[in-house]
């Protein structure tokens, strides 16, 4: 088995952690160093994270988060947002291939240009499905990561989006995409992994097929 596949197979959701256990500033830089790698529309990189580990601060996201275990007893609590402006950046994002020569100034020209114009053609809806869709994939690999470092993690998202918005005091510009509580795992009360449906029930190919 590769390191990789065992990764993906011991990553599970947490529901419980050791409270006990803390997590430095040092070693979510390690994950989130790792989480910036992660792929995103036109490298627009949508994702932001809020870090909560101040306890004050803690206790009220547990209270918005209907009060589940899992966040009173986790390490550090994160909000994974997803910005509905994100490609307003386009033109600073690409700033440096430009200035190395990868991209000339016509094709810079046209890309923030062409971004600019898919997003606004798109309209809220679309802005939003971006800002969702892109950071859930950095999520993923923020958890991905986290397991690799020895960090226990689990998606959550059963909290009041306004609450948290107010308590964290997160910009009208950013969507609430999940919850990830991070810690150690406490194995004690750890349920036998849940029902996988074999791959022929949710893959096709080349046209949809039923199960």
């Amino acid at each position: 088995m590769s390191e990789f596949t065992a990764l993906v197979k011991n990553r599970r959701s947490a529901n419980k952690f050791i409270p006990t256990e803390s997590i430095t500033t040092v070693e979510l830089e390690e994950i989130m160093s790792l989480v910036k790698f992660a792929p995103s529309a036109f490298n627009l990189q949508h994702a932001h994270y809020v870090i909560v580990t101040e306890p004050e601060t803690k206790e009220r996201v547990y209270e918005a988060a209907q009060r589940q275990y899992k966040v009173k007893t986790a390490s550090a609590v994160i909000l994974v947002l997803g910005d509905l402006e994100a490609y307003k950046n386009v033109g600073p994002i690409h700033e440096g291939l430009l200035h190395l020569g990868v991209m000339d100034q016509r094709e810079y020209d046209q890309t923030v240009s062409s971004v600019h114009s898919f997003y606004e053609a798109g309209g809220d809806q679309f802005k939003r499905d971006e800002a969702i869709r892109n950071a859930s994939l950095s999520a993923m690999l923020f958890m991905l990561a986290a397991k690799d470092k020895g960090w226990d993690t689990c998606p959550m998202i059963g909290f009041d989006p306004e609450a948290v918005r107010d308590i964290l005091r997160i910009p009208d510009r950013y969507v609430p995409t999940m919850m990830i509580t991070i810690g150690k795992e406490d194995t004690a009360s750890q349920r036998v992994r849940g029902y996988r449906k074999p791959v022929g029930e949710f893959v096709s190919y080349n046209t949809f097929q039923a199960e």
